[in-house]
């Protein structure tokens, strides 16, 4: 018989089991983050979009409402949720157009159901080209009611989501037209902090502030919502304790500078220690060659950090790029609260991003010329339809089918060009063998995340085909994806094909989106 205690605590699980129903409206809206005026892709009519959050154990039903307009732009477009893990049954609701889905064509709607069984800071984007460039992105927090970090922190709520991204003043079909053909990716026109920037030249847009009270300790959460850009991220006069990335809780570590990079998360505890004033976060863009856009100015990316009794105005002190004496974070010295050893790799994949010279740009996952390509009929569908092995997918679909049970490395070498291209694996947390940081090989209690960058250092990635399903594995600067640095992570076919259960809304997606002129896809 169990006891009253094992029956309370498993009760206790479904006390905070709720559905939550979230409408976004994808709509065009004219706007200024950083001053200067243009039209956006916006969810609810802000930038970034409105907070989507929830506590473990909910299920969450987001209902996307396409009301694009604006012809300069995508005017289709598609939901993804980055790190939110879908089981095989619901993996049609993962959003990734040409993967698990299909787009949402103008005046169509389409409810994702999310059922979550994770905790931790996340994020919705658009998916569909670098579409999310023009502003569709936004967070989504899962809350934790047994959280075992409680203790370190005071306050964790709306108040406390920092959001860094690139701002661009062009509108990503723009961008993307002059990338292809120059090879040479927009460098964005400033970053933004919480969604407002400057830029040089332009007007001085107020700073977005974060308000603090003295001797309290506050969780930030920090979500890098870039298209490209990585951010350096410091606090005059603060340290910062990182407790969690990507979701994942971990070892308390402090550190008063780190870098982020696109798609990525940290959550980190501060305390409100210094005297009372006005104090610079300071949020350092990088990405691309400053002379090719000379609106940005790095400097210029940053928020205030106020104490209760400061007075309304700006630091006084000067606008620097980051700490004197940086102690700075090695990803490699991240560990998890809750280890586990890497499990023993039954695969091995070798991978070496590569860019063609001299033509149209074009990115390759190796050597072999291996472009992805988006498919005109989703993986997915492909799956559902019996293709269940190499032979049904063309060679630019660059799928890798994994078999039941295993485990894969994947290792991608040093890059002499040090590109650090933030990869990002869709479904899954990888364990993080060796980061691009560090020369140290843990096989004991490795970092768990979905987004780490590849570099002159090399990477080491472990994952398990423990959840059934096409998981998109691609670079997360989206131009880079969009000239084809991507792939998908084909677990176990058969068990897709039988398993995953799509709805005729879903299946009726498809048909709706390839009856479009393409001017509207």
């Amino acid at each position: 018989m169990k006891s009253l205690s094992f029956i309370l605590a498993s009760l206790a699980g479904f006390v905070h089991a709720a559905t939550n129903d979230v409408t976004l409206d994808i709509f065009n809206v004219v706007a200024a983050p950083d001053g200067f005026v243009r039209s956006l892709v916006t969810a609810n009519g802000t930038f970034p979009g409105p907070l989507i959050k929830a506590t473990k154990g909910d299920t969450v039903r987001v209902t996307a409402n396409n009301k694009l307009t604006d012809p300069t732009m995508r005017r289709s477009t598609s939901i993804n949720f980055d790190g939110i893990f879908f089981d095989t049954e619901n993996s049609y609701n993962e959003g990734t157009p040409f993967v698990t889905s299909c787009p949402l064509g103008p005046n169509t709607s389409y409810t994702y159901e999310l059922p979550l069984v994770q905790t931790g800071s996340y994020w919705y984007h658009s998916d569909v080209s670098v579409q999310y460039g023009d502003g569709l992105r936004g967070p989504f927090i899962i809350y934790d009611p047994d959280d075992p970090q409680a203790h370190l922190y005071d306050v964790d709520d709306e108040s406390t989501i920092w959001q860094v991204g690139d701002w661009w003043h062009n509108t990503s079909v723009a961008n993307l037209a002059s990338y292809i053909p120059s090879e040479l990716i927009p460098v964005s026109d400033s970053g933004t902090f919480n969604g407002a920037g400057r830029y040089n030249g332009g007007p001085l847009v107020p700073y977005a502030v974060s308000n603090v009270k003295s001797g309290v300790r506050y969780r930030f959460r920090i979500i890098n919502i870039s298209t490209r850009s990585s951010f350096t991220m410091s606090i005059d006069n603060h340290t910062m304790t990182i407790i969690a990335a990507d979701g994942v809780p971990l070892v308390s570590h402090e550190v008063n500078e780190f870098i982020m990079h696109a798609g990525q998360r940290y959550d980190v505890v501060v305390t409100a220690n210094q005297p009372v004033g006005n104090y610079w976060i300071n949020a350092i863009l990088s990405g691309g060659n400053p002379a090719h856009n000379l609106n940005l100015n790095a400097t210029l990316g940053r928020g205030v950090f106020r104490y209760e009794g400061a007075p309304n105005e700006e630091p006084t002190t000067p606008m620097t790029l980051g700490p004197v004496n940086p102690n700075f974070l090695n990803e490699g010295d991240l560990r998890p609260l809750f280890p586990e050893p890497a499990p023993i790799p039954t695969i091995n994949f070798t991978l070496s991003p590569a860019m063609n010279v001299g033509g149209p740009a074009v990115w390759n996952l190796n050597v072999s010329d291996t472009q992805y390509i988006s498919p005109t009929v989703p993986t997915l569908v492909k799956v559902l339809d019996g293709v269940v092995n190499a032979s049904g997918f063309n060679s630019t679909e660059n799928t890798f089918i994994i078999p039941k049970g295993a485990v894969v490395q994947v290792t991608f070498p040093p890059d002499p060009d040090d590109e650090l291209h933030p990869f990002h694996l869709h479904g899954n947390n990888y364990y993080v063998i060796k980061a691009n940081q560090s020369d140290e090989i843990n096989l004991t209690n490795p970092l768990r995340r979905d987004v780490t960058a590849l570099g002159n250092g090399g990477t080491i990635l472990r994952f398990t085909t423990d959840r059934p399903g096409p998981w998109f594995f691609h670079c997360h600067i989206f131009y880079h994806l969009a000239a084809g640095l991507g792939s998908v992570m084909l677990e176990d076919p058969i068990t897709v094909e039988h398993e995953t259960k799509p709805t005729k809304v879903w299946d009726d997606l498809c048909a709706a989106y390839n009856a479009l002129p393409p001017e509207l896809q």
